[in-house]
């Protein structure tokens, strides 16, 4: 399966998922939590069988246990036909590698999902486009009091080191009093940028000589869209999201990485953003 196929089975997933948060199913057709939860608890067991079959001793000392419970991991696994048993040893099932598989994928994303908290604390809970597991391993760079611009600053020190850079946002990127950026305002960077109306009038009147500038340059392509849900970055080698305090229009934090399928869901989002908006003369 290539690179895109996995991408588009991970946002199929992910919004399957979504559409059924409030699942209509029949009750008896769903897992009891009790069995959910034995499935969790023996999450170690089932990771350990991933790499291969293994005899009741392996397991003893692979996870750290006595004979007792090794019997009754086995029993557990035979019962539940997560594993067979094939010349002494203990190999899994489809079924129980799908399992596990998904038992491992629901770690990560509970695990990416802490790690993303202030960014998914501040995006439009709306917009279900945007896919956590991807994001698992990011970089995130959140606003302090002593330092409210740490995220600016993630920011330009990407922005400087691409030569290219393509995003939406409902407000500025970067805020006007960042002098070094105003300085050379995308000077040598293709550029193209979506923003809301009021944003991009905002960008044209509070430094309109030097827009223009990058604008016949040809360093800098402006597009409006009315409606925006959070800001999105796509450098030559990372892709960032940003979240935005709703009030003061500051960026509270910053999320980037290079995972590559990350990379095309930000290419996709972006493209479908950008098929809806306007160009802006200046």
């Amino acid at each position: 399966m290539n690179r895109s196929h996995i991408f588009d089975e991970l946002v199929r997933n992910s919004l399957d998922l979504w559409r059924t948060a409030e699942p209509d199913d029949d009750p008896d057709d769903r897992i009891e939590t009790d069995e959910l939860l034995a499935i969790v608890r023996h999450g170690p067991l089932l990771e350990a069988l991933m790499g291969g079959p293994l005899d009741r001793r392996d397991i003893e000392e692979r996870l750290d246990v006595s004979r007792a419970t090794s019997h009754r991991f086995t029993r557990w696994l035979e019962d539940l036909r997560f594993a067979e048993r094939r010349d002494g040893s203990f190999e899994l099932t489809g079924e129980g590698q799908i399992v596990a598989e998904e038992l491992r994928r629901f770690e990560r994303n509970v695990r990416a999902a802490r790690r993303l908290a202030p960014l998914l604390d501040s995006i439009c809970p709306d917009h279900q486009e945007f896919v956590v597991e991807p994001f698992a391993d990011a970089v995130v760079t959140t606003a302090a009091p002593g330092d409210p611009y740490r995220p600016v600053t993630r920011f330009l020190s990407l922005l400087r080191d691409s030569g290219s850079f393509r995003g939406f946002n409902t407000t500025h990127m970067v805020p006007p009093i960042v002098e070094e950026f105003r300085g050379r305002l995308f000077e040598g960077t293709d550029a193209e940028l979506i923003y809301l109306p009021d944003a991009a009038e905002t960008l044209l009147s509070s430094d309109r000589e030097r827009t223009r500038a990058a604008i016949e340059r040809g360093d800098l392509t402006l597009r409006t869209r009315e409606a925006l849900p959070y800001g999105l970055a796509i450098f030559d080698d990372r892709v960032g999201i940003g979240g935005y305090d709703e009030e003061t229009g500051a960026m509270r934090v910053f999320v980037d990485t290079d995972d590559a399928i990350a990379r095309e869901w930000a290419e996709r989002v972006y493209a479908t953003y950008r098929a809806d908006s306007e160009p802006l003369v200046a």
